[in-house]
């Protein structure tokens, strides 16, 4: 029996996700083989991340386990290093053994999204909070508490301030919903704390444009400022950030203000995979054809989402929404399994969209449907009624549903889960004869031998012996290239290792460290 063709999907995102769902529908298990990499093994909605903020919903209620929304779908739990569209050969990142692996496919989809882009704006990248994963989000419902509770101690009353000052950077639809949520957040929250009270709490929602929400009509726009400003927020207007520092935040109008916490929802960035595929581009993103097929690669290739450039039948570009991936998606899943059965007609995407949805927090919102212009209350019980239906699975539904219900009785719990991350330098230890990494692992830390020693086999060779205060591992973090020989103890053994980034970091900022290691793998090689 022929094996069956391979569809390898790169993102976890609405496209990839869906992309994956509709394929399961339209192909029988013999048909094709579907595979799906993301970095993480579950799916967010998006649309409820701001909530958790809050603590509206769950923390893990925004999120549902890809192989359950996916059975036969196989799950690679990785990041993507590089595609080879020529090859048909996608690399992932290595990760608890350190090597790297390959898949082969026949057909290709990709929807890796973007990522957030700090470059040319000054301190962003080392003191903004991002806003865009299940981890962004619980770390700014952490440092809000952490704030709130250090502040309620603070005796200096201009550190307090700065405390308490709250600055997000952008308003689109995600900055408006991180401002209405943080907001109502610290103005109950703060009743909790006997030595604050809510005119301590600063929210402000910076924006380029003259007005917020520039996706939505005027007029709904003027609406959603007016209730944030009624609510407390402060709105600056027709400036940005441009850099910040540990204390304060600088706009382009030269205006600082004081401030520990800034939010970040723009800028976003193609993933550096994109800008290393070989194949035809606009402005950085994939260029496809009507039928979603990546220009050049036609029937091998497809790309959705953030990614690509996807022009509709009146000429119009595709906006990076939700409910559009979702369509791309079921575009691209239908010309897949065209390909695969050989069947050659193909389906043209063209969807001008359904309406668009924005929180405001405290039971009110802003809706264009078919439209119809909403706003207030009525947008509210619409908002939520849509993204509840639109939550995959029924147990999300129900979850999410008795979070809403429970909340609107019970007060929210003021709980920090204060998640601390590993450090990238780290001690080790291995007893003789273990391996510390084989020949051929990818690259991935620099060790020096506190106490102990040991040996350097080459094709299983032993080529040398290193002791004490010595360190090994250079030569591949060097070069990016696999390790060139094995490393075993030859008695019990204590290692400091020090990730590749850090490493690169250092080498990057003290040329004389790099000449040092490049001396010592001149010498050994």
């Amino acid at each position: 029996m022929p094996t069956p063709p391979r569809i390898v999907i790169v993102g976890g995102g609405f496209a990839g996700v869906y992309a994956a769902r509709s394929l399961e529908k339209r192909l029988k298990t013999w048909e094709a083989e579907i595979c799906l990499i993301n970095r993480e093994n579950y799916f967010v909605f998006q649309p409820l991340l701001p909530e958790v903020i809050s603590g509206a919903i769950g923390l893990v209620e925004t999120v549902s386990p890809i192989r359950r929304l996916c059975p036969r779908t196989q799950l690679y739990v990785r990041d993507v290093e590089s595609v080879d569209l020529k090859a048909k050969v996608v690399r992932m990142t290595p990760a608890m053994r350190p090597r790297a692996l390959e898949l082969p496919y026949d057909y290709l989809i990709m929807a890796p999204g973007t990522v957030t882009d700090f470059s040319g704006m000054p301190g962003l990248a080392e003191y903004a909070l991002p806003f865009r994963t299940l981890g962004d989000a619980l770390r700014l419902r952490n440092r809000a508490l952490e704030s709130l509770e250090e502040a309620a101690i603070e005796k200096d009353l201009l550190f307090r301030k700065r405390l308490l000052s709250f600055v997000i950077s952008g308003a689109g639809f995600s900055g408006v919903e991180v401002a209405a949520e943080l907001n109502d957040f610290l103005r109950s929250a703060v009743k909790d704390f006997r030595s604050l009270n809510q005119k301590d709490i600063t929210v402000m929602l910076v924006h380029s444009r003259d007005r917020i929400l520039p996706e939505m009509a005027p007029e709904l726009a003027q609406y959603a400022q007016k209730i944030l400003s009624k609510r407390g927020v402060t709105l600056k207007l027709g400036v940005r950030v441009t850099s910040c520092t540990a204390d304060s935040v600088i706009l382009n109008n030269g205006e600082v203000i004081d401030a520990r916490t800034v939010i970040s929802t723009v800028p976003s960035a193609l993933t550096p995979l994109v800008r290393t595929m070989e194949c035809k581009k606009e402005k950085g993103r994939l260029v496809v054809n009507g039928q979603l097929e990546m220009e050049g690669f036609a029937g091998e290739a497809w790309a959705m989402g953030d990614c690509a450039t996807i022009l509709m039948t009146d000429g119009t570009a595709a906006p990076p929404t939700a409910q559009h991936a979702t369509r791309e998606a079921e575009v691209v899943a239908a010309n897949v399994a065209a390909c695969v059965r050989g069947n050659p007609e193909r389906r043209t995407f063209n969807f001008a969209g359904l309406g668009k949805l924005g929180s405001l927090g405290h039971h009110s919102a802003v809706a264009e449907v078919f439209g119809l212009k909403i706003s207030g209350f009525l947008a509210w019980v619409l908002w939520r009624t849509i993204y509840l239906m639109k939550m995959p699975g029924l147990d999300r539904k129900l979850r999410v549903g008795l979070d809403w219900l429970t909340g609107a009785i019970f007060k929210t719990d003021l709980v920090q889960l204060r998640v601390q991350t590993s450090s990238n330098i780290t001690n080790e230890h291995y007893e003789a004869g273990q391996i510390v990494f084989e020949q051929g692992d990818a690259p991935d830390r620099l060790f020096i031998i506190q106490k102990g020693e040991v040996e350097v086999l080459r094709d299983g060779q032993r080529v040398a012996t290193i002791g004490a205060s010595e360190s090994f591992g250079e030569m591949g973090l060097l070069t990016n290239s696999p390790r060139n020989a094995t490393i075993r103890t030859t008695q019990p053994t204590d290692l400091v290792a020090i990730t590749k980034g850090d490493v690169s970091q250092l080498l990057n900022n003290f040329p004389e460290l790099r000449a040092g290691l490049q001396n010592i793998a001149q010498k050994r090689a």
